[in-house]
């Protein structure tokens, strides 16, 4: 490999120093203020469902708002669980499956003062789901719509019970109902019924209220004092949010305290953070970064000897080490250690002789290079170090007789080239798309990509995969409400994605974060969720 840790990251440059690096305000030194360097160049949206995929959640999402469903996150030394949130318990009807009754909790408020019922949460549906409705958002909808395939309908049946019809019996739908968080309906009338306005003063449930926000800088968070929920009351009086989407820079902001905690830091500056006093954390984390690969008809990667040649010709130890040890190398969409994994006859890893020997018989080699184009994200949550990683596998790949060339995007680009599909108007160009894939449960490891009802733009099944085998199989899990079942099926599918490889596979997170000697609390989950409310 001629390219170095160092060089790579040296060519990513430094972006411009945020706008917002400045102290609490003096008025507020008595506070326990805790500010965050973040990987995004812009905070996520604030009015009920974030942009900026699933990192996004921990900053705008479960800080100001809540879901139905929750996501266990204050246990750090194994997975998580589904937890009730605004929901305190739910259940499939015996004599129909398809219709969900969701019991919610009393005596909720909002940070406006009015209550949370079965009427708020109809609203939200509507917000998103049904463009018919006056207070539809587009933005938001944009955001959450794919993340709830299977809902149909949903109806209120008294004042704390709402009932969801889903679209064909889903024994796993409540994962769903993860990403749908609650706003407030009376604060959106209060203020003229603009959800420009809304999202400069957000009212949800959620432990935390926002105080400030300076777009494409920074966004202070104050502990709602009122939050339903006494085992989540924010130990920090305010986190502020701060906008550094360049790795160099925002360690190096940790470094001089001009931050006290971020994500993502620079590998090659662990050693000098350690020396510092920080502390790095990092855990088990179901998410995957690869590469989806397009297969409409004029895609090269329709030749399946292209796609295990691509899988064969990376060195993911090699991008190991360029993060610093701060990356497991990838071998499917989930670890081995995960119960849908199985036993796939296709084995990932480094060997470039047959990749050679795969290109060779497509008609390929180093002299005659199989020539393409991919978009990637020029960085932001659960990108890693976008540019450096890709530069890195794009070497690997010259290397064999493969030659991409890069489109850099800004992530929510990327995001929405990701939704349309590779069918879509931003895909236009490129063969594959970059998103790095949270893979907590069986909806979002597989069933997203890989079921042909799921073809983007109706859901993420980017590359227009169609297959009735895989079909059938993620149909039959789906009606199964037995989870060791489910499991077993659910393993079949990822054996069939990693043999016919359906994607390419690089390495999965560890999820990094660096915190000064002042941070003494943060307990880090083992999912992209991470709850804000642990940072002390």
């Amino acid at each position: 490999m001629s390219l170095t840790r160092r060089a790579l990251l040296g060519a990513s440059g430094l972006a411009l120093a945020p706008n917002d690096w400045a102290a609490a305000p003096a008025a507020a030194q008595a506070e326990r203020v805790i500010r965050y360097g973040i990987s995004m160049a812009d905070i996520p949206q604030t009015t009920g469902q974030p942009d900026r995929g699933a990192g996004a959640y921990q900053f705008t999402g479960h800080t100001i708002y809540d879901p139905l469903v929750a996501w266990e996150m204050d246990v750090a030394d194994r997975p998580g669980k589904l937890v009730p949130g605004l929901a305190t318990k739910w259940e499939a009807d015996p004599a129909d499956r398809r219709k969900w009754v969701f019991r919610l909790r009393e005596g909720v408020r909002f940070h406006d003062g009015s209550a949370f019922d079965a009427d708020a949460v109809v609203w939200n549906f509507e917000k998103v789901l049904n463009p018919q409705a006056p207070h539809f958002d587009n933005r938001q909808a944009a955001q959450v719509r794919p993340r709830l395939p299977s809902v149909a309908s949903w109806r209120k049946l008294d004042a704390m019970t709402v009932e969801v019809t889903t679209k064909a019996v889903d024994s796993i739908f409540p994962y769903q109902m993860l990403w749908f968080l609650i706003s407030s309906p009376a604060q959106y009338e209060k203020l003229g019924r603009s959800w420009e306005r809304f999202a400069s003063e957000p009212s949800g449930t959620g432990p935390f209220r926002l105080a400030k926000l300076t777009p494409r800088a920074s966004a202070e968070l104050v502990r709602n004092t009122g939050y339903w929920d006494p085992k989540r009351i924010p130990k920090a009086d305010r986190i502020i949010l701060v906008c550094a989407p360049d790795a160099v820079t925002r360690s190096n902001a940790l470094l001089t305290g001009q931050v006290d905690f971020i994500e993502t830091p620079a590998p090659d500056l662990v050693p000098r953070l350690r020396q510092s006093g920080a502390r790095i954390i990092e855990n088990v984390t179901p998410h995957v970064w690869n590469y989806h690969l397009s297969l409409l008809e004029n895609s090269p990667w329709r030749d399946i000897r292209l796609r295990k040649a691509a899988n064969l010709a990376i060195d993911r130890d090699g991008v190991v080490a360029l993060m610093n040890g701060l990356a497991k190398p990838a071998v499917g969409v989930v670890d081995p250690s995960s119960p849908w994994f199985g036993n796939p006859g296709f084995r990932i890893r480094h060997d470039p002789a047959e990749a050679r020997r795969l290109l060779a018989e497509a008609g390929f080699s180093p002299r005659n290079p199989l020539r393409t184009r991919f978009i990637v994200a020029t960085g932001g949550s659960g990108q890693m170090l976008s540019m450096p990683m890709n530069e890195y596998v794009q070497q690997s790949w010259r290397e064999v007789g493969i030659e991409v060339e890069f489109e850099p995007v800004e992530l929510e680009v990327l995001y929405t080239c990701w939704r349309q599909g590779a069918a879509g108007e931003l895909a236009r160009n490129v063969t594959a798309n970059n998103v790095a894939y949270v893979t907590s449960d069986p909806l979002y490891a597989l069933i997203r990509f890989f079921h042909s009802k799921q073809i983007a733009p109706t859901g993420v099944n980017w590359s227009h995969y169609r297959d009735a085998e895989m079909d059938l199989l993620i149909d039959t899990a789906m009606q199964t409400f037995d989870p060791a079942e489910v499991d077993r099926l659910m393993a079949k599918v990822h054996e069939k994605a990693v043999d016919e490889a359906l994607l390419v596979f690089v390495v999965h997170d560890t999820n990094p974060h660096a915190a000064s000697n002042k941070v003494r609390g943060y307990t880090q989950a083992q999912h992209w969720f991470q709850d804000l409310t642990t940072l002390a």
